[in-house]
């Protein structure tokens, strides 16, 4: 895996009007890790996709209803399978992280970047894509270094009352062991 340009190498690229420039001067200082499934709990499909880019069907199914209408998107995606979707460059602002603070400095989207695992917080999740994540991970530490291990949380650390993923599912020893 490889970034060139605040852009993944090799992998699927979908446009989001869902982002906006980072406010100057910030730097690219954080990893946030959540989770998305779309009807909960259920995977496959191009629903995430639809939420990210504006374009989610309040009418395929009565969850969709509640969420259609969000102006929300991550950096990238891991599917189940561990292949990665990117839907905004890195050097812009995604709109992931709502309302949060990650060590007394508010407005995350600002400084973060997000990677949704295709996922919900009691099931586990697949060994392609811990290894994708590992992977985008790493890669992401080497080109923007302000990013270490302890500045790589979940959304849940980010937003504790709001939120909690990527969940008890996610196995946090096993992740750490692989960016070791």
């Amino acid at each position: 895996m490889a970034i060139e340009q605040h852009r993944l190498v090799n992998a699927q690229y979908i446009h989001t009007s869902h982002q906006d420039q980072r406010p100057e001067p910030q730097e690219i200082s954080l990893l946030v890790i959540h989770n998305i499934s779309l009807p909960p709990n259920q995977f496959g499909g191009d629903h995430i996709n639809a939420l990210f880019t504006g374009r989610l069907d309040p009418d395929i199914h009565p969850y969709f209803k509640e969420v259609y209408q969000l102006r929300v998107s991550a950096h990238c995606l891991i599917k189940r399978q561990g292949s990665s979707i990117q839907f905004v460059p890195f050097d812009k602002r995604a709109w992931h992280a709502g309302v949060s603070s990650y060590q007394g400095r508010d407005r995350c989207n600002d400084y973060s970047i997000g990677v949704e695992l295709e996922g919900a917080d009691h099931i586990p999740y697949s060994d392609a894509q811990y290894l994708a994540l590992a992977s985008l991970s790493k890669e992401i530490m080497r080109h923007y270094p302000s990013i270490g291990l302890g500045q790589i949380v979940g959304h849940n650390d980010i937003a504790p009352r709001r939120k909690s993923d990527p969940g008890v599912a996610f196995d946090w020893a096993r992740f750490r062991q692989m960016l070791a």
